[in-house]
């Protein structure tokens, strides 16, 4: 089964250049993590204080579409550098590290999404250059190979991931500073819509924003995702201002109910209540019995579902819980 492109927080090719224009410029325009905020703006100011080109590396954890990278912008524009940005499955051989880690500025910040699938080869040759800034690379093979010691400039690297327990040991160490990003509450993702409807030129009644808040999962990628399809919905029907009659309208198209949830949640929860008797039931079993993939009900389904309380994780395997049954008899309401 597909997965619904509107509740998914993985970005998506097709609204990457919007999400570009609702992107905070500054830590001011940025809601939500007040505490990350605030600790990272210490360590910028004093590492100002001391003339340092750079900081210390930060590691950034947490659910997709919680505001990492745009964090990680927003950290070299606090320091008034330049940012390279790139995906860690990318870096396949110590050649790709080499190329990109020289071509660095000083003071620059290199951004690693997905950290934790970087190659283990790589990740070994990293370790030098965020400690001692130097790459110590192995040139040829058998009896001719030697080492080559090259320096690179002083760098910032900031690293995301969604899977911390998948980083080896070593790697985590190597960070200066490990920040968790939360789930966000109601009224921040209701600011963060009443901000981009404004930058989107959109305008909408603080009802449709709230209904459109509930349904977001608390994750600002999918409300700003929502916010647009709501749009383009109001558009072709040439409303002129979205009310909240609009917006549930055009969600309840979408299949997004008041829980946020879509139809490949609620399939989860009726396999498991159907198939498995409320569970316990591994998660290969699941995945077969809901035609779904492992990693998607893991990245995807999985964790709204247990935030929410409609899921829990025994030894045993996954069980509904009573909340998710009441929900499951009384429908979509």
């Amino acid at each position: 089964m597909p997965k619904n492109k509107d509740i998914s927080p993985s970005p998506i090719k097709e609204d990457q250049c919007l999400d570009l224009a609702l992107r905070p410029q500054t830590f001011k325009e940025y809601v939500g993590q007040e505490n990350i905020k605030n600790n990272i703006q210490i360590i910028i100011d004093a590492s100002k204080k001391r003339k340092e080109p750079c900081i210390e590396h930060l590691l950034f954890y947490g659910g997709s579409g919680l505001g990492k990278t745009t964090l990680s912008y927003l950290v070299a524009k606090e320091m008034g550098v330049g940012v390279r940005t790139i995906a860690g499955p990318s870096i396949k051989k110590s050649g790709d590290l080499a190329a990109i880690l020289t071509n660095l500025r000083e003071g620059d910040v290199l951004f690693i999404d997905e950290l934790h699938r970087i190659n283990r080869v790589c990740e070994e040759i990293i370790y030098p250059a965020m400690e001692e800034f130097m790459l110590n690379l192995i040139i040829g093979k058998g009896p001719m190979a030697r080492t080559m010691n090259l320096k690179v400039p002083r760098f910032t690297l900031i690293g995301a991931t969604t899977r911390l327990a998948l980083l080896s040991s070593p790697l985590r160490s190597r960070f200066g500073a490990t920040f968790r990003l939360d789930s966000y509450n109601e009224e921040e993702i209701k600011a963060i819509i009443k901000r981009s409807s404004s930058l989107l030129g959109i305008k909408i009644e603080k009802d449709a924003i709230s209904s459109i808040a509930s349904r977001s999962r608390f994750n600002p990628r999918v409300a700003n995702r929502l916010l647009k399809r709501v749009r383009d919905f109001s558009e072709v029907e040439g409303k002129k201002k979205i009310t909240k009659e609009d917006a549930c309208s055009a969600l309840s198209f979408l299949d997004v109910d008041k829980m946020g949830l879509e139809s490949g949640d609620r399939k989860i929860l009726e396999v498991l209540l159907k198939k498995f008797n409320g569970g316990p039931a591994g998660l290969q079993s699941l995945a077969i019995a809901s035609a779904e993939e492992e990693e998607t009900i893991i990245e995807i389904y999985e964790p709204y579902l247990i935030q929410i309380g409609f899921i829990k994780r025994t030894p045993r395997g996954r069980v509904i819980t009573e909340k998710a049954k009441t929900y499951l008899r009384n429908g979509r309401s």
